[in-house]
């Protein structure tokens, strides 16, 4: 009770930078102190139930991007947080897999641009599953095993590439988004009454049980009439959704796998945190969702794909003490252009490996990042 209380007073407490306290406290407390977490599943308190729009997306077209009917999603609210949506996991058995394998095995190849690029040869980092999959295949449970470079990859950039450094997209620095992705990301806007949402940006962000996402706000784009959609997979985390300033408490609440969240209207720019990434709560290996494999039928046109044993044992592997988390943006509304860029250095390239991601040493508890605006 005592920890409770200790939560609820950093809560309470509006001062200056509230949101650093309670980052802190989630990010440094140990696992039993997680009373205070909106749990979606078990909803009450700030938690409302969310109106979707079921007519806007077809039972086949939620069927091809491997979704239930969207009249069968749980879409939840919170009080004081207008325009914030998060679904429980609406993905039909075995499609999460395909996201995952995607984000390991086809979304890091050239010409998207990853962390590792920064300070490698670019014919280092052509195939990173390839280099990594027997690695990741034979690791044991020792932390001291030397990690693969899927292992090392902290994020991915796909559509207009995001420029870590002056913190823009630009016109000259974009690769074809992909497909399924897009179509995806579409179903999921249209349900939540965005209909005509673009797929433009996509940052994917890939974590372990010491890494977290330090404070920030997503403006980059420069349309934020549209939703920003995030689908996490893999093991669970808590995340932080504040206010306009930093002095505003922020919520906090877990991500599970399969679990998305939609940030639009006047949510769609409000301070947001990963402090902490934990262990699904069905406590296994896993999470119990990703356990079950495709059926064997899959709608015409689907977007999702079967995935081999040998490439899911490597997914597996990787998600037994990891977390990747993919957000969508538009960044240009219809017929939008950018301004002129005579002015705009390079090609999108990050200052550093982390960017606003960050990851504790085994030696060395490095402070969050809280300056990032991406």
């Amino acid at each position: 009770m005592a920890k409770m209380a200790a939560a609820a007073a950093l809560t309470r407490e509006g001062g200056e930078d509230a949101f650093r306290r309670l980052f802190r406290f989630y990010r440094q407390r140990d696992v039993s102190d997680l009373r205070g977490v909106v749990d979606f599943s078990v909803p009450g308190g700030q938690v409302v139930r969310s109106q979707l729009s079921i007519s806007s997306v077809s039972d086949q077209d939620a069927y091809r991007a491997g979704l239930q009917p969207v009249s069968q999603w749980k879409a939840y609210g919170l009080k004081g947080y207008p325009g914030f949506i998060f679904i429980l996991n609406p993905f039909l058995p075995g499609c999460q897999r395909h996201w995952v394998k995607q984000c390991l095995k086809l979304y890091p190849q050239k010409p998207n641009v990853c962390n590792l690029d920064l300070h490698m040869a670019p014919e280092k980092t052509i195939d990173l599953w390839g280099q990594s999959k027997e690695q990741l295949r034979k690791k044991g449970s020792s932390k001291w095993e030397p990690r693969s470079l899927l292992e090392k990859l902290r994020w991915v950039t796909l559509g207009y590439h995001y420029n870590w450094d002056t913190k823009k997209y630009s016109a000259n620095h974009h690769t074809p988004f992909p497909s399924d992705l897009a179509f995806l990301s579409e179903q999921v806007a249209a349900a939540c009454g965005f209909r005509g949402f673009q797929a433009q940006a996509g940052i994917l962000n890939y974590y372990h049980f010491d890494s977290s996402l330090g404070i920030h706000v997503d403006e980059s784009e420069l349309d934020h009439s549209r939703p920003l959609l995030s689908f996490s997979f893999g093991q669970s985390s808590i995340f932080l959704l504040g206010g306009l300033k930093r002095e505003e408490a922020p919520t906090a609440m877990f991500m599970h796998s399969g679990d998305i969240m939609v940030m639009s209207g006047f949510s769609r720019l409000l301070y947001h945190a990963v402090p902490r990434v934990l262990p699904n709560p069905d406590g296994t290996a896993l999470p119990s969702c990703l356990d079950q494999g495709l059926s064997s039928d899959l709608p015409v046109g689907s977007v999702i794909e079967h995935s081999s044993d040998e490439d899911w044992q490597v997914c597996a592997k990787y998600l037994q003490s990891s977390r990747i988390n993919m957000t969508i943006r538009q960044v240009l509304a219809e017929g939008q252009k950018f301004p002129d860029e005579s002015g705009t250095k390079g090609k999108g390239q990050a200052p550093s490996e982390d960017g606003h991601h960050q990851e504790n040493s085994r030696t060395k508890r490095h402070k969050p990042n809280t300056n990032t605006d991406s």
